[in-house]
């Protein structure tokens, strides 16, 4: 199989592309900037992208977009919206017009899509929710309609909390917790939906091959903040009993602190399991000990 990758050297596109290669599979990296002679240069911002260059290939993976953990400034929440909403434009629109299109197009996407919806239960049906993140989402979603309207299979993969000590919110978690300073965040009662990295690269892979369509949830388990914090502390030997109140996550860090820390979504993945996809970590006390074992 021939897989082109974006945002392949982020934290799931790495180690995606690594174990695609790994099992006998071509990977071609579509970057802004080429490092490798196989590596295909696109720009989203202008919607540039060498089409020839990936015509043929079986699936694009579409991961690439500016990072949601920093301070939303205004400049910052453009860039958040433009980099999905055009980088994904781009490859859809690229992607419907080869001679030999993909039969499928993987997309990164967001749980953020379902909002703060407090102790509701989420499915792949529920209606999306309300704030920044969800309003990215939906965007960031549509923008793959000229794929889809081309035939090309397309799935949304609205991932949660993806661990592991090599990125994401999960290592910059670590230090505090192994000093001893780790704790519940805000009340410590809304739900953090999570999967391990390992699981994270499965269910990709599963999306490539299977019959999955459309927008499915990517998440092992839904626990409450304060229950993450214990496990975390109990993972590294650690108490964590300093919490963070919420005043503060939103004086230091704005409206970003109150939507991916403070906001509560209990998001389940009843498509994927349906579909027959089984995750390796379903408890977060084993996929934190699976993550920092395994490194």
């Amino acid at each position: 199989m021939r897989v082109a990758i974006t945002g392949a050297h982020g934290l799931v596109g790495r180690r995606l592309g690594q174990d695609l290669a790994h099992d006998g599979h071509q990977v071609i990296r579509i970057t802004r900037r080429p490092a490798e002679p196989d590596d295909v240069v696109w720009d989203p911002a202008t919607g540039s992208l060498e089409g020839a260059r990936i015509d043929g290939v079986d699936a694009i993976v579409h991961l690439a977009g500016e990072t949601v953990g920093q301070r939303w400034t205004a400049s910052t929440r453009r860039r958040i919206l433009d980099s999905r909403v055009e980088g994904t434009g781009t490859i859809a629109k690229v992607a419907s017009q080869l001679s030999r299109p993909p039969s499928v197009l993987v997309c990164a996407s967001a749980v953020g899509y379902y909002g703060d919806r407090g102790d509701e239960l989420l499915t792949d049906d529920s209606d999306g929710g309300r704030g920044f993140l969800a309003e990215v989402v939906t965007a960031w979603e549509a923008a793959a309609e000229p794929a889809r309207a081309a035939g090309i299979r397309v799935v949304h993969m609205r991932k949660g909390i993806v661990l592991s000590r090599d990125g994401g919110a999960l290592r910059r978690l670590l230090l505090p917790f192994r000093l001893g300073l780790g704790g519940r965040v805000g009340s410590g009662r809304q739900w953090w939906p999570w999967l391990t990295l390992d699981d994270a690269v499965a269910a990709y892979r599963f999306a490539l091959t299977s019959a999955t369509d459309g927008p499915v949830n990517v998440v092992a388990g839904s626990t409450r903040n304060a229950d993450f914090a214990r496990a975390l502390g109990k993972a590294l030997r650690r108490p964590a009993a300093m919490p963070l109140p919420a005043p503060v996550v939103r004086l230091a860090m704005g409206e970003m602190g109150r939507e991916m820390l403070l906001a509560s979504q209990r998001v389940e993945s009843t498509r994927l399991a349906a579909e027959g996809f089984a995750f390796g970590s379903t408890t977060i006390d084993r996929a934190l000990a699976h993550v920092l074992r395994a490194g």
